[in-house]
């Protein structure tokens, strides 16, 4: 049998098996119901179950592959501009075959623009920026997620950038990046994550006088009443619960 292994080198049965995350991870929640609804929202038949959340921890070298050379070359190339990578890079981790660097929101700039300028990286196209709102990942609640890609190396990596409920602004990579203008607006839209710098930061989807960013996890699950050919839907928790 052909042995597989993983860019993080893990085996199991020959097989490349990501890190469970019930070991070594950082857990910021336990979840209740299948939506975490706890006020009666929650109509799937699943009211019962309980899980953690649990977000993966910073990985140890040798990360395997490609993802030591991309690595080394980052850091190399902060320190010749006169930063640490300890100060930058707060921690690197690399979960299901994939390479993630979590990044100071204050030195997000200039680690983008290294990513993309320098000959031995090349991430010079960005995807996109998803947002996430992690309510139990106290003091970083909100997290703007990015997806590199090298078209000259054919690499794919994240950065992960996160900031505070009270405080949160990021900085624009639309300078860098003029294809994130959407996307920025996007989870500034659902998210409320404010991007520094964007050349016209309003909302996207929702009306411009909306009230609340409807993607946070402490928006009210359909507490919003609908119209619809004139008919009302109520709120989750005011309709019949299955459970």
């Amino acid at each position: 049998m052909t042995e597989n292994t993983g860019a993080n080198g893990d085996e199991h049965n020959g097989k490349a098996v990501p890190a469970p995350r019930d070991t070594g991870g950082e857990v910021i929640r336990v979840r209740k119901g299948m939506f975490g609804a706890n006020n009666g929202g929650d109509t799937s038949g699943y009211g019962g179950l309980v899980r953690t959340v649990t977000l993966p921890g910073a990985a140890s070298r040798p990360y395997g592959g490609w993802f030591d050379e991309v690595a080394d070359e980052l850091e190399g190339a902060l320190e010749e501009q006169d930063l640490l990578p300890g100060n930058a890079i707060e921690k690197t981790v690399v979960d299901r075959d994939e390479l993630t660097f979590h990044i100071a929101r204050e030195h997000l700039v200039q680690v983008a623009r290294t990513l993309r300028d320098d000959p031995a990286l090349r991430f010079e196209l960005c995807t996109g920026v998803s947002g996430v709102h992690f309510l139990g990942d106290k003091g970083r609640e909100l997290h703007a997620v990015y997806h590199l890609r090298s078209l000259t190396h054919g690499r794919l990596i994240r950065l992960e950038v996160s900031a505070p409920d009270s405080d949160p602004h990021i900085p624009s990579l639309v300078e860098l990046y003029p294809t994130n203008d959407w996307h920025e607006r996007e989870a500034y839209d659902f998210f409320g994550i404010v991007f520094d710098g964007h050349p016209a930061l309003t909302r996207i989807m929702m009306p411009d006088d909306w009230q609340g960013f409807p993607q946070r996890k402490d928006y009210p699950l359909g507490g919003i009443a609908v119209e619809y050919k004139g008919a009302q839907i109520p709120a989750p928790d005011q309709r019949r619960s299955y459970s």
